[in-house]
């Protein structure tokens, strides 16, 4: 129904349609960015809509009053042609403007019906839309092909060509990356080929298979293994929205950004409560009060193998103690929406970092990893919590991560896709991690320092895919005169030395009291 001014009326605003919806920026301005409605409320006196802002993270969801909303511009769902049904009979579901611009975005924009403003079709990604940060891709980072497969170096972009034409390649006789120089204020540093060394369980070789998307760009199936396995459809609407509130946990309150499948009768609750030592949930304080009467851990179950000062980590095993690692993930799927939650924790550890201070062991995050993993996985899921975000914690866990991987004589890399804050926080750790090895190099016998991209991996244990994308991203390969070199630039030198400086928080080998088990000795683990 349309009104005198043109607009139209919040009768005709259903689930599905799509119109500006009024919110604050990062700066506290006011815009108007298109959202969809996802699901419409009564409450007493009023109507509520909640709404997903195009293009931007889910945790930005939220419930709105209609005195946000501009009609003027509404965009009503498409439906979809009729498809026959096993019964015979036909059937039809309003379709997503998403969806059905993303079928049409080959068609030239002259056939498109005019609906307003034009919008571009968003790329398929493992979140809907950049967070609130840095704007970057969100899933795993880009891996480049090994130096066994020299054919597929040009479908990798380099900033400058630094790959050089495929011609002097073939000319030259080189690998990618096989030898690589490092200069560093006008200094020379070669990476020669891999020599042979200490063996480690690595797979080394080829493109990297375990990338979100495969190198022609038709996404791989997502992995149907994990705790909390990855998922891309969004296709169910209850699972796209949130359904808790607030969780009170110890002396923090966390506003939870995704959906997670607590049971049905605690969603309706304001609060939701948990135990911060089990994570046993509770639907009221008496409860809680009583189950704290009753629950003598002061620390997350399971071995203590890593102490300094108040930083501890404790080593869980999901068969051992299945109701804290399904109530860890319950709480984790709040803040993860590349996921979903997957009840076998049989086969997985979960690696739980604590702060300790005179009440006992309050949990800060932890990250899970296969008992047995073939695709060379250390990482299954991390997660760092809200209340401790942005202090270092979440490099503490991935560098823990990888000490882990060292004692056990192997390189390893995280499940893919990451989420948006953990690519970020995983490029940062291999940028200074990578860096830090490199400007360490000392010359040798007045010849320039040499090292090799395989010792790279060896010393650090990332994965020889990951070193090669980071130096990439970093922007450092050049190919010069024949040869690739690395090119360390003041201004990156001088980031890295403000970077570490600010870095307070560090793994102590020397704390890590760890044994590694052969899992694959083990009947059912």
């Amino acid at each position: 129904m349309k009104m005198a001014d043109g607009s139209l009326t919040l009768v005709d605003v259903v689930e599905g349609c799509r119109l500006p919806v009024l919110r604050k920026n990062q700066e506290n301005e006011d815009e108007w960015p298109l959202a969809e409605i996802l699901s419409v409320k009564d409450i007493p006196g009023r109507k509520v809509y909640y709404v997903h802002y195009i293009d931007f993270n889910k945790r930005l969801d939220e419930w709105v009053t209609p005195d946000r909303l501009d009609t003027k511009k509404l965009q009503f769902p498409k439906k979809e042609a009729k498809t026959p049904t096993k019964n015979g009979l036909s059937e039809s579901r309003p379709g997503s403007p998403e969806r059905d611009g993303r079928k049409d975005q080959n068609l030239q924009s002259t056939t498109a019906p005019s609906r307003g403003k034009t919008l571009p079709t968003p790329k398929r990604k493992a979140d809907s839309g950049p967070a609130p940060l840095p704007s970057q891709a969100v899933g795993s980072v880009p891996c480049l092909p090994g130096s066994a497969d020299a054919s597929q170096a040009s479908v990798f972009p380099v900033v400058g060509g630094a790959f050089g034409t495929k011609r002097e390649r073939e000319d030259l006789g080189l690998d990618p990356l096989a030898s690589l120089t490092t200069q560093q204020n006008g200094t020379a540093r070669r990476l020669l080929p891999s020599q042979p060394g200490r063996k480690r369980k690595a797979n080394c070789g080829g493109t990297d298979e375990d990338s979100q998307d495969s190198s022609d760009g038709i996404p791989t199936a997502p992995r149907m293994t994990g705790s909390l396995v990855s998922d891309r459809s969004h296709d169910d609407i209850v699972t796209r929205m949130k359904n808790i509130d607030c969780i009170e946990l110890g002396r923090h309150r966390l506003k939870p950004w995704y959906f997670s499948p607590y049971p049905q009768e605690l969603t309706a609750l304001p609060i939701l409560y948990l135990c911060e030592f089990c994570l046993k949930y509770l639907k009221s304080l008496k409860c809680l009060q009583r189950h704290l009467t009753k629950c003598h851990l002061r620390h997350p179950p399971g071995n203590e193998i890593y102490r300094k000062g108040t930083i501890s980590f404790f080593e869980i095993d999901g068969r051992k103690n299945k109701t804290y690692s399904q109530n860890l993930c319950l709480l984790a799927k709040c803040f993860l929406d590349h996921k979903t939650l997957y009840y076998d924790t049989d086969p997985f550890l979960f690696y739980v970092m604590t702060e300790y201070d005179a009440k006992g062991f309050h949990i800060v995050g932890y990250f899970s990893k296969e008992k047995e993993s073939t695709e060379d996985y250390n990482v299954a899921c991390i997660l760092t919590l809200p209340p401790y975000q942005r202090r270092g914690y979440g490099k503490l866990l991935i560098e823990f991560s990888y000490e882990l991987s060292k004692v056990e004589g192997k390189t390893g890399t995280p499940e893919k896709p990451l989420s948006d804050l953990g690519l970020l926080s995983y490029r940062s750790y291999w940028s200074q991690t990578i860096l830090e090895i490199l400007m360490d190099l000392k010359p040798d016998n007045g010849e320039r320092p040499q090292i090799t991209i395989n010792e790279i991996s060896e010393i650090t244990s990332v994965k020889k895919e990951d070193v090669i994308s980071t130096l990439q991203y970093l922007n450092l390969i050049n190919y010069y005169k024949g040869q690739y070199i690395l090119t360390l630039s003041e201004d990156i030198v001088d980031g890295h030395e403000r970077a570490m400086q600010k870095r307070h928080l560090r793994i102590d080998p020397k704390c890590l009291h760890f044994t590694p088990k052969d899992w694959s000795k083990r009947g059912k683990w």
